[in-house]
């Protein structure tokens, strides 16, 4: 009876651990020439990514990401794009970390993040697919499991997009920062944009809904050009 109470204690640990890692991360430290840079990582169910970027400046260092798993203390990651190095897109990694409420630790590259949050408020959170737009009224769809992909990752507090192809190992662009739900308006506060760095410290307003599974999403770019997208949530 003891042996069996006791794995019921490891299992539900190793269940909680693998839904508390969601949520967004940070950490700070400096390059080598001494800039301040921040870096943030946002885990949805599934989706993961991390960027680094001058947390005076804004200016965008490089971001990777893709696939996850925990088990255990094990991460497993399937990188679908990485800035630095295209080669590392398929590559699966697996490495140690170490998880408690405010912090995640890599033991392996001696680094520590601290929480943001943990998927709340997140009327939003989870990873999207770009799925479709509206344009002069009229729906438009496309193929969400093609190689080509703008995905947006969003936890409580922290929004990213990225543009990408996995098959050509293409990386498009993307941006980030913090975000807020409030009456139908969604806000986001960039803080790096990696096509243009003096994006960074814009506030855009858009108006969405999630009608059946869609979050519709509309407003202006930030080059001022109306839109109207559609995501849906990746499976």
């Amino acid at each position: 009876m003891k042996k069996y109470f006791l794995f019921l204690i490891v299992l539900y640990s190793l269940s909680a651990n693998s839904q508390s890692i969601i949520g967004a991360w940070e950490r700070l430290h400096e390059s080598q020439d001494g800039d301040k840079l921040r870096s943030v990582v946002i885990f949805a169910e599934g989706y993961q990514v991390i960027s680094i970027f001058n947390s005076e400046s804004g200016e965008f260092v490089c971001s990777n990401g893709g696939t996850w798993k925990i088990d255990g203390n094990m991460m497993t990651e399937k990188v679908e794009f990485d800035t630095g190095n295209a080669e590392r897109v398929g590559e699966v990694v697996t490495f140690q970390v170490e998880l408690t409420d405010l912090s995640l630790s890599i033991p392996e590259s001696n680094r520590t993040f601290y929480r943001i949050d943990n998927g709340k408020p997140g009327e939003l959170q989870g990873a999207w697919l770009m799925a479709g737009r509206v344009r002069d009224g009229n729906k438009q769809m496309r193929d969400t499991s093609s190689p080509r992909k703008t995905m947006k990752i969003l936890s409580g507090k922290r929004f990213q997009w990225i543009a990408y192809n996995t098959e050509t190992k293409r990386f498009m662009g993307t941006g980030g920062g913090s975000y807020s739900t409030i009456d139908g308006i969604y806000t986001e506060n960039i803080e790096f944009f990696s096509r243009d760095n003096s994006k960074a410290g814009l506030s855009l307003e858009f108006n969405y809904t999630i009608k059946n599974n869609e979050w519709n999403h509309s407003g202006y770019s930030s080059k001022g050009d109306p839109m109207h997208e559609i995501w849906i949530i990746r499976k």
